[in-house]
């Protein structure tokens, strides 16, 4: 079983900058790969990030490329989600997730994708 504890969410204002943790349990979490998603109101969920356990292959969704960076330290069971340039439609609550193997397949951005999740941290942009 892994247990995900996601923090950092909070209240931001357009254009300021804010950085997700995700902290896992167990004592494998390299050879988890790891996503991030959000979940705004009245809207399915959507992937944002994702990364292999060795940080050689990270995706992004293009509403997110070139402003979020993902990133792991697998010494601290820890993946991180950056967001820079944040816009109010950023706006949502961010969970991460894991999925049981070391490398991300085709169906990276599919929730369906991933084993484990965290509870969701919230994420508000003001204008």
């Amino acid at each position: 079983q892994v247990q995900l504890v996601e923090s950092g969410g909070g209240l931001v204002q357009a254009e300021g900058s804010l950085r997700l943790s995700c902290t896992a349990s167990g004592r494998t979490f390299s050879n988890y790969a790891m996503g991030w998603f959000r979940q705004a109101p009245g809207k399915e969920r959507e992937f944002v990030a994702a990364i292999n356990w060795s940080r050689a292959n990270i995706y992004y969704a293009d509403s997110v490329r070139g402003r979020f960076t993902i990133s792991r330290d697998n010494a601290k069971n820890t993946v991180y989600l950056q967001m820079n340039s944040v816009k109010p439609e950023d706006t949502a609550v961010y969970y991460c997730a894991a999925k049981i193997v070391p490398y991300l397949s085709d169906y990276y951005s599919l929730s369906g994708n991933y084993d484990y999740w965290g509870q969701g941290t919230q994420v508000t942009v003001s204008a």
